[in-house]
């Protein structure tokens, strides 16, 4: 899936960039001349968009020192599905994490954390034999990535602790908002969960 398809499923290249906007940084309010400067959008294709948000209750409105602010509703009832959707595009899009794919022997790789906009242990993790000296290489390339915190298992390891239903490895593969953006292990994961 690509930013066209995401333009194609969402009729608008302006809403695209309203949701992926307000969807990655749920915490942020922002104003309308605020979003024209950021995403170099007309304010009336802007302002449009936001009311049509507004009105299925994606967007939140509220008015502070004379300006409306718009932030968006986490309590939306499609809120985790929509932001993964477009978490997935931004995150499968990084050069870093498209050269991690390419990487010999990784059967497996989450993004969960700083990726993603969640607490978590760990903001990486890695299944396969990588060497740790490589990872840090290539996360060095990105600057913000430098105090990303990430774990590597072996194959074996992995599928034994998930088997015991390790905590650690538990909270990050059940989290709904964690992105697998590869995975070479469905079926010996499906196969230990069952264990």
């Amino acid at each position: 899936m690509s930013s066209t398809v995401l333009k194609a499923l969402f009729s608008s290249q302006t809403r695209v960039k309203l949701l992926s906007t307000f969807l990655l940084h749920p915490e942020e309010e922002y104003y309308i001349r605020e979003l024209t400067r950021l995403l170099h959008e007309q304010i009336n294709s802007i302002r449009r968009e936001l009311e049509n948000l507004r009105r299925i209750g994606l967007v939140k409105a509220r008015h502070r020192n004379r300006k409306k602010y718009y932030r968006v509703d986490a309590e939306f009832s499609l809120f985790p599905e929509l932001r993964n959707i477009f978490a997935k595009e931004i995150q499968a899009e990084s050069p870093v994490v498209s050269s991690i794919k390419k990487l010999p022997s990784v059967d497996l790789i989450v993004l969960a954390g700083n990726f993603v906009g969640t607490e978590s242990k760990v903001d990486l993790l890695i299944v396969g034999e990588v060497k740790k000296e490589m990872l840090e290489a290539l996360l060095l390339q990105d600057p913000s990535l430098k105090n990303v915190k990430y774990s590597i298992f072996s194959r074996a390891d992995f599928l034994y602790r998930l088997s015991l239903r390790d905590r650690f490895i538990t909270e990050i593969m059940s989290d709904p908002r964690h992105l697998v953006v590869h995975n070479a292990l469905q079926k010996e994961m499906e196969e230990a969960k069952e264990k």
